[in-house]
C-alpha cells in the first residue's frame, strides 16, 4: 500500500508490540466474499509495495495482523501521518528509518479498509526478525549535503483547480509551453489536462472522457501519465498520451508469462485533430501499444520529443518513452528488466509515424542501437535500459540527454544516457551492487569484476539521508535571473528538498557535486513545507520557452514563477 503503513506494522514484531486479544482478532472479518475482495483491493492499492513471501519497497507482511492490534491496523491505512503526529514512539522510530510518511488512505470507505485488513489477517506466517548483512553499507554516502548560498525567489503565478477533497489536492504532474509562450498546458494525473491561458486554467482535455476504462487508482504512478506534442502540432495536429486502465481491457502488445499477475495496463495513444488551437481539444485517438503491469507502480511516467533536433536531423519526430518496471523486481520477478527481450525499466524511442513495428502501429528507427539485432528476442524499440524507474529525462542546452531514475531503499539517480548502454537495475542501485534474489534494503561496494558487466553509472546521486524520490527538473537557459545560469535543477518529489547540480561538473565516470538551496516569496526565505501545506510536497520544475523555471506542487496545486 505504501511503505511507511505497513513498514511500521511489521517493525511492532521486532520491537515489542503485545499480542493481540482474542477480541480484538474477532474485530476482522472473516467471510470469503469479503477476504476476496480484501485481496483484489490489496493487489491493486499495496502489492506494488508488499507482499508476504519477501521484502520489498516494504516489508514482508505475512503474521502482521498476530501482532498488532486491529485499531492500530485500520488507523495507519486511513492516516498514517495522524498516528505520527500523535507522537507514537514506533511511528518514530519509522519515520526516522523510511524518512518520510506516504499518502492516507482516507478518501477509501471503511468497508474497503476493513476487507483490506481482513485478507492480510488470513496471511499467518510470523514475519522474520530482519537479520544484519554484516556486508551490507549502512550509509552508502557518507558525505551530507550541504546548503549553497542560493535563494531562489517565487512568485505566485497560477492555481490549477483541486480535483480532490482528500490531500493531495491536484496530482499536477508535467507542464508543457507552446513556442510562444502564450498558453501552458499542465497535467492532473487524476485525468484532466488543462490550458492556462492569460494566467486562467480551463479543461483542453479529460481522459476519462476519451477513454471508458480510464483508471487513476490507487495513485503512486497510475492516471493520466503524461503528454507530448509532436515537434509540427499546428500542422500536423498531433498529440501523445499516456494512460493506465483496468487489466485485460485489450490485448497487451508487451507482456509476460500468464502465471504473474497483471494489475493493469498502460496505454500510449496518438491523437489526432483538425484544428489544433481549439480549446477544448477535439479529436480521434488510436492506439500504438499497450503494456501489462505487475503492479501499479513505476508506469509510463515519462513522453517527450528532443526540443533541441532540427527537420534536418535524424532525432526529429521521435518520440522517447520512459518505462518503468512496474514493480516486477520487488515482487520476484527480476527477470523481466535488464533484458533487451524485455521493455520494463526502458527508455524507448519510436517512430510514431511508422509502420515497421511488431503490431505495425508505429516505427522503428533505422538508428536505433539494437534495430539491426539478430535476434528476434530483441526489442528494437529499446533506446537504454536497466532502469527502476525513468522518471523524467530532457536535453541540455548542448544536446546533452539526461534522465533520472527513483531508487529502491537507499540511492537517488542522474544519469548521462546514450543508446545501446544498461545502467544496471536490477543488480545494482545507482552506483551500488543490490541483490534483487535477496533482501533489497541493502546495497554493497561494487564487486571486484564489475567491469564484466558493463554498466554505465550516474554522474551525481544522493542516497535516502537525503532524499527517497528524485525528479529531474531542467537546466536553467533563461536570462531573466542570471546567478541561475549553468545549473540542473532537480527535486525530491516527497520531501520537496530542492538541489542543482552546476552542469560544468557533469562529465561521465566522475559525480557531479549537488547543493541544496533555499526559497523565498517576494524576498522573504521560507520553508517549503509551509509553503505547500503538506509534510509530503510533491513538488517539481517546469522551464518555459524563453528558459526561465517555474516550481509546482500537488497538495495545493499552486505554480510558482521563478523570479529576479
Amino acid at each position: 500500500m505504501y511503505k511507511f503503513l505497513l513498514s511500521l506494522l511489521c517493525a511492532c514484531l521486532s520491537i515489542g508490540c503485545k499480542t493481540q486479544s482474542s477480541e480484538n482478532k474477532n474485530q476482522y472479518l472473516t467471510d470469503s466474499a469479503s477476504i476476496a475482495e480484501g485481496k483484489n483491493l490489496f493487489e491493486l492499492n499495496c502489492s506494488g509495495c508488499h507482499s508476504f513471501d519477501r521484502d520489498g519497497i516494504g516489508p514482508n507482511l505475512s503474521g502482521v495482523t498476530q501482532t498488532v492490534s486491529y485499531e492500530m491496523v485500520i488507523d495507519f491505512i486511513t492516516n498514517p501521518q495522524k498516528v505520527v503526529d500523535s507522537g507514537d514512539e514506533r511511528a518514530a522510530e519509522l519515520l526516522r528509518k523510511y524518512k518520510v510518511v506516504m499518502p492516507a488512505f482516507a478518501h477509501m470507505e471503511k468497508d474497503s479498509i476493513d476487507k483490506i485488513a481482513a485478507y492480510l489477517h488470513t496471511q499467518k506466517t510470523k514475519a522474520k526478525a530482519e537479520e544484519i548483512d554484516s556486508l551490507a553499507l549502512s550509509n552508502p554516502i557518507p558525505d551530507s549535503i550541504l546548503f549553497s548560498d542560493l535563494v531562489m525567489n517565487l512568485k505566485p503565478w497560477v492555481k490549477i483547480p483541486s480535483s480532490s477533497d482528500e490531500m493531495p489536492r491536484t496530482r499536477i504532474i508535467k507542464i508543457e509551453f507552446t513556442k510562444n509562450n502564450k498558453q501552458a498546458f499542465v497535467l492532473d494525473q487524476r485525468g484532466k489536462l488543462y490550458v492556462v491561458q492569460n494566467e486562467k486554467p480551463e479543461v483542453y482535455l479529460d481522459m476519462s472522457a476519451m477513454r471508458s476504462h480510464f483508471i487513476n487508482k490507487p495513485g503512486f504512478a497510475t492516471g493520466f501519465g503524461n503528454f507530448a506534442f509532436h515537434p509540427d502540432f499546428n500542422k500536423n495536429g498531433l498529440l501523445y498520451t499516456t494512460h493506465s486502465e483496468a487489466p485485460a481491457k485489450a490485448r497487451a502488445d508487451f507482456s509476460y508469462a500468464d502465471s504473474i499477475k497483471v494489475t493493469l495496463q498502460w496505454v500510449l495513444t496518438e491523437w489526432k485533430t483538425q484544428q489544433p488551437h481549439a480549446i477544448p481539444f477535439e479529436g480521434e485517438g488510436r492506439e500504438l501499444f499497450r503494456i501489462d503491469m505487475v503492479t501499479g507502480i513505476h508506469g509510463v511516467q515519462e513522453i517527450n520529443f528532443n526540443p533541441l533536433a532540427k527537420k534536418s536531423d535524424d532525432d526529429y519526430g521521435l518520440l522517447y518513452i520512459g518505462i518503468g518496471d512496474g514493480g516486477g523486481t520487488e515482487n520476484g520477478f527480476p527477470f523481466l528488466v535488464n533484458a533487451r527481450d524485455a521493455i520494463w525499466g526502458t527508455i524507448l524511442r519510436i517512430n510514431p509515424s511508422g509502420k515497421n513495428s511488431k503490431n505495425g502501429h508505429y516505427g522503428i528507427p533505422s538508428s536505433n542501437p539494437f534495430a539491426k539485432s539478430s535476434s528476434v528476442k530483441t526489442n528494437p524499440e529499446i533506446y537504454a535500459y536497466g532502469f527502476r524507474n525513468p522518471h523524467r529525462f530532457t536535453w541540455s542546452k548542448q544536446g546533452v540527454m539526461l534522465g533520472c531514475s527513483i531508487g529502491h531503499h537507499a540511492i537517488e539517480s542522474l544519469y548521462i544516457i546514450k543508446p545501446g548502454r544498461n545502467y544496471g537495475w536490477p543488480i545494482r542501485e545507482g552506483s551500488f551492487l543490490i541483490n534483487p534474489a535477496g533482501n533489497m534494503h541493502y546495497v554493497y561496494p561494487l564487486p571486484d569484476d564489475d567491469s564484466l558487466f558493463h554498466i554505465t553509472y550516474p554522474v551525481a546521486e544522493y542516497d535516502h539521508n537525503e532524499g527517497s524520490a528524485i525528479s529531474l527538473g531542467y537546466e536553467y537557459t533563461g536570462n531573466k535571473v542570471p546567478n541561475l545560469n549553468g545549473k540542473l535543477f532537480i527535486t525530491d518529489i516527497p520531501t520537496g528538498k530542492l538541489f542543482y547540480i552546476n552542469m560544468a561538473d557533469i562529465q561521465e565516470g566522475k559525480k557531479a557535486p549537488i547543493y541544496k538551496f533555499k526559497i523565498a516569496i517576494d524576498g522573504k526565505v521560507t520553508n517549503i513545507v509551509d509553503l505547500v501545506g503538506s509534510k509530503r510536497v510533491d513538488a517539481r520544475f517546469a522551464r518555459d520557452r524563453y528558459g526561465e523555471l517555474y516550481l509546482f506542487n500537488k497538495p495545493n496545486g499552486m505554480i510558482y514563477k521563478v523570479v529576479p
